[in-house]
C-alpha cells in the first residue's frame, strides 16, 4: 500500500491570505490485497540478507480499514475523545453567538481527521474571541495541545488545528466561497441538538418525568 499526504495552499479567493487545508489520500494498488491483521510493520531486508536497511514497509490493508480504524496512532484519543473535543469547541462557538455552527464527522472519509467544527462570525473581534476561548477550553479544561493556528491576523478564516479535530472559523463571504460542507458532502453533519446542546450553547436537560 502506498500512502501519500499532500499539503496544498488554496487559491486566495476573497481573502488576502488563506490558511492551509490538509488533504490526505490513500491509494491501494491493484496488486495489493486487503489484510485483516492491522498495521503490522515488517523490516525490509537488503541484498546481503542482514535486514539492516533502516526502512520498513507496512502490510497491505484496505483503504476502508485505514480510514476507519481508531486504534492506531493516527487516532490516539479514539473517536469518543475527538467527539468530546469537537463538542466543547462547538459549545464555545454557540455561547459566543456564532452563526450556523455545526460539526462535520469526517472520520469515515479521512485517515487524519475525525471532526471539523465550522462556524461563522460577523466581525474580526468575534472571531478572535471564539478562537481564543476555544483554545482556552480545549487546552486548560481538556488538556489537549493545539498543533497550529492559521489566519488569526487576517481573520477571514481562522483554523485551529488539534490534530484529529480542526476548527474552522469564517467570515460569511469566505465560508460561502470555500463551502466546506459541499467539499465534504459525504460527512455526517451534526447540529447542536445532535450534541445535546441548545442553540445558545447551554446543555440540554432530560425532560422531567411527569407526576401521577
Amino acid at each position: 500500500m502506498t500512502t501519500e499526504t499532500v499539503t496544498t495552499e488554496n487559491d486566495p479567493g476573497p481573502a488576502s491570505s488563506i490558511p492551509f487545508l490538509r488533504i490526505e489520500a490513500v491509494f491501494v494498488t491493484e496488486s495489493e490485497t486487503p489484510s485483516n491483521d492491522g498495521p503490522e510493520l515488517t523490516p525490509q531486508t537488503d541484498a546481503s540478507g542482514d535486514g539492516d536497511t533502516g526502512q520498513q514497509k507496512s502490510k497491505p490493508v484496505s483503504a476502508n480499514q485505514w480510514m476507519t480504524t481508531d486504534s492506531w496512532a493516527i487516532r490516539p484519543l479514539g473517536l469518543d475523545g475527538s467527539r468530546k473535543l469537537a463538542r466543547a469547541a462547538m459549545k464555545v462557538a454557540l455561547e459566543n453567538k456564532a452563526d450556523d455552527a455545526l460539526v462535520l464527522d469526517v472520520s469515515g472519509q479521512s485517515a487524519e481527521f475525525d471532526f471539523f467544527v465550522v462556524a461563522t462570525g460577523t466581525s474580526r473581534r468575534q472571531l478572535h474571541a471564539i478562537s481564543e476561548q476555544i483554545d482556552d477550553v480545549l487546552q486548560k479544561d481538556l488538556g489537549d495541545l493545539r498543533m497550529g493556528i492559521e489566519g488569526y491576523q487576517e481573520s477571514s478564516w481562522i483554523v485551529l488545528d488539534y490534530g484529529n479535530v480542526v476548527i474552522h472559523l469564517f467570515d460569511e463571504d469566505t465560508r460561502q466561497y470555500y463551502d466546506l460542507e459541499s467539499l465534504w458532502a459525504d460527512a455526517k453533519c451534526l447540529r447542536c441538538e445532535d450534541l445535546d446542546l441548545r442553540p445558545d450553547g447551554t446543555e440540554m436537560t432530560p425532560p422531567s418525568e411527569s407526576k401521577d
